[in-house]
């Protein structure tokens, strides 16, 4: 059932959405009757958000993106405006991680994490901007920035790289928050904790692997530091951004938002 009916025919880009985080977005967004433009590398599972949208009175599409090519960005930018007219909402969700102590940590894989996190947030936000700018009336850019942007994930969680780029997204956030609030452009961005994600579960291999402990043991040892006493899932992550699409978050601009279930200290 929507809550927000004023995001009812909202156009939305949301990257990296053909599965985890992302997928859960565009879902939510089209069960609050928003036409989606499901953008990835690979569909994934993109055809079961389609699928929903066609039982929803809504629209949704896929469109293979890589968010670190420019011309791809502009390409869906032009596809999402073709399809339903305008621009409202940009997601840019897309994101990689890598396991790896910053002095082991190769210069391949910071280049990689770099240009996905960073290049690609970048690119995105600002390519939705200058449509919105054009088309006039505002519009809402957000960020999927991650906890890893806000505190170091520490040495027993070798995320280093991967924290470098997240710190990146936040502070695109609050100066192109800054610059954009004025023309009713708002930009926030979205700190997670540990989401039950692909993701989080090479994390959990990959520490084990180091540590030589037993697959999941990390995980259970981490959620011992969770507040709210479980694991986080997709659609606790897009609950927030949903939120920060519409009207009740109009006051936010360049902001963090924390969705961690208490998990990070500020």
């Amino acid at each position: 059932m929507a809550i927000y009916p004023e995001l009812k025919d909202r156009s939305v880009v949301v990257t990296g959405a053909g599965r985890g985080i992302g997928l859960a977005i565009a879902r939510r967004f089209v069960r609050e009757g928003s036409r989606v433009l499901i953008t990835d590398i690979e569909e994934s599972d993109s055809q079961s958000v389609i699928s929903l949208a066609d039982q929803s009175d809504t629209q949704a599409a896929y469109q293979r993106l890589d968010v670190t090519c420019s011309e791809e960005v502009d390409a869906g930018i032009a596809k999402v405006v073709d399809l339903f007219g305008s621009l409202d909402v940009m997601v840019c969700n897309a994101g990689v991680g890598e396991i790896a102590p910053l002095i082991d940590a190769s210069e391949a894989s910071f280049h990689r994490q770099m240009n996905v996190n960073a290049k690609g947030a970048f690119l995105c936000a600002t390519a939705a901007a200058r449509q919105m700018l054009s088309q006039g009336g505002g519009g809402r850019i957000i960020i999927n920035a991650s906890g890893a942007g806000k505190i170091a994930p520490g040495k027993a969680v070798p995320l280093g790289v991967y924290a470098m780029t997240k710190h990146a997204a936040i502070g695109l956030t609050k100066q192109l928050g800054v610059e954009l609030a004025g023309d009713g452009i708002l930009v926030n961005c979205v700190c997670g904790g540990i989401v039950d994600t692909p993701m989080w579960d090479l994390i959990d291999r990959e520490v084990s692997r180091l540590t030589g402990e037993p697959e999941r043991s990390f995980t259970e040892a981490a959620l011992g530091s969770v507040p709210v006493g479980r694991m986080q899932t997709p659609d606790d992550m897009a609950n927030m951004f949903v939120y920060l699409a519409s009207d009740d978050a109009g006051y936010s601009a360049g902001q963090t938002f924390n969705c961690s279930g208490g998990l990070l200290p500020y």
